[in-house]
């Protein structure tokens, strides 16, 4: 059998996640049971997007109040109690949007409502013998969980976004979404002298978005490089390591925590930063950190750069693939 990685075993975490997409299901009625539900196996796993476009699975507006309740609570699962209150915060923007879509006249073609959000279940939740899972999307939230022989568990790709990233109208007005992204990443390209800003810095114009999308296999050169870790002193190193943590850390603690421990276990030395776009604040920028194992991409650039789009992909682990991969190698010896 294969040896299974410290980033997947999660027994907890499933656990919680079979209470939970159990419960979900179990509120629903017949019809909306059929439309939240897909086989494990196909194409419709693989799918997810950041924009706001309509998706398949049970709309949240589809629900009723119990229902939500279950649904947000299945999602819950996969989030750190920071990256479950980030995700409400950016599901909460979709008003304040449209608010602002409105006052701007500016009007989308996309209703902006914190109730057009899909929640879908893969297979069977709890089976041990057959992988299942569950996935939560919506504009700029981007959740699936897959989960493996009964503990093995992949959260990723995982993706937050923010429009407005800098609330500008209202009682809130100045609030932040996402600010940790923006701030430490510039704070580091900010530290480096003039040699290292040369290799760090790509392009003095950033692109128009993250430049992996939603596809579904991430290339690791689709991104520029930028600087690598040997050239950065043990200060600016120690800052590149708290961003990456600071995506990581967005799963639920136990699945941060393992994947965490993998991740350091095989160092950070092959690491690199590239930045593009100028370093001032209210222009727009974006930044790539590439490992030999994963991809953090990060972009402000559009609505005036008050517009994020941050994610992190694994370049085996998305979806579950390694996990995968080795489960249906198992049980066909």
């Amino acid at each position: 059998m294969a040896t299974k990685t410290i980033s997947s075993v999660a027994s907890d975490a499933v656990e919680r996640m079979t209470i939970a997409a159990k419960a979900f299901l179990d509120s629903l009625d017949d019809a909306q049971r059929r439309t939240a539900s897909f086989e494990f196996a196909g194409h419709e796993r693989y799918e997810w997007a950041y924009t706001p476009i309509d998706r398949n699975g049970l709309l949240v507006s589809d629900m009723s109040n119990e229902q939500r309740d279950a649904a947000f609570v299945l999602m819950e699962t996969g989030y750190s109690e920071r990256g479950l209150a980030t995700a409400h915060r950016i599901i909460e923007l979709e008003t304040i949007l449209g608010e602002w879509e409105g006052i701007s006249k500016n009007v989308s073609q996309w209703e902006r409502s914190p109730e057009r959000y899909w929640f879908s279940v893969f297979g069977v939740p709890g089976s041990v013998e057959e992988p299942w899972g569950f996935r939560v999307g919506g504009h700029h939230i981007a959740l699936s969980a897959n989960i493996v022989n009964g503990e093995e568990v992949s959260i990723l790709p995982l993706f937050f976004g923010a429009n407005p990233a800098v609330i500008q109208h209202g009682e809130r007005k100045g609030e932040r979404t996402l600010p940790e992204e923006e701030d430490w990443a510039r704070s580091l390209l900010m530290s480096l002298d003039g040699d290292q800003a040369k290799l760090a810095v790509v392009d003095p114009v950033a692109p128009a978005d993250i430049l992996s999308t939603n596809i579904r296999s991430v290339d690791p050169n689709i991104v520029p490089s930028g600087i690598g870790f040997d050239f950065l002193s043990d200060s600016q190193r120690t800052q590149l390591v708290q961003i990456v943590r600071h995506y990581v850390t967005r799963s639920a603690d136990d699945l941060a925590s393992n994947y965490w421990k993998e991740l350091e276990a095989s160092g950070f030395d092959n690491t690199t930063f590239a930045w593009a776009g100028p370093s001032e604040a209210g222009q727009g920028h974006y930044y790539a950190i590439r490992h030999p194992r994963f991809l953090i991409e990060y972009d402000n650039t559009q609505n005036g750069a008050n517009h994020i789009h941050s994610v992190l992909r694994d370049f085996t682990h998305d979806f579950g693939e390694d996990l995968l991969a080795a489960h249906y190698k198992s049980s066909h010896q």
